[in-house]
């Protein structure tokens, strides 16, 4: 496997949380770029982002009508009661298993 991409917050770095939505949004633009890119994976408030109204959910759905897999925590969906708008509830062990498999695991 590739690349794989580990979403723990709904933004991007520390500091301003409204800065961060924007270049989260930017760097999920541009990741469109990343040579071999295969999966996302999402946790804690991460799953926000395939929320139905998530303000990132076009770069996501691009990222997966191209082949990326988006691998939302089942057990996080829950916690924030969220019924994914794209990409497919995943368990600990598949995400586990996603980031076995990758070449290369970059975590924002």
């Amino acid at each position: 496997m590739g690349t794989l991409i580990v979403l723990g917050h709904d933004h991007m770095g520390h500091g301003d949380p409204d800065l961060g939505v924007r270049i989260l949004k930017t760097f999920l633009q541009k990741s469109r770029s990343l040579r071999d890119l295969e999966a996302v994976a999402l946790f804690n408030s991460g799953v926000r982002l395939v929320a139905p109204g998530s303000n990132v959910l076009g770069e996501l759905t691009f990222l997966e009508e191209h082949g990326v897999d988006l691998h939302p925590c089942g057990t996080c969906l829950q916690a924030y009661d969220i019924e994914p708008a794209v990409g497919s509830v995943s368990s600990m062990d598949e995400i586990l298993a996603a980031m076995n498999a990758a070449d290369k695991v970059i975590t924002l």
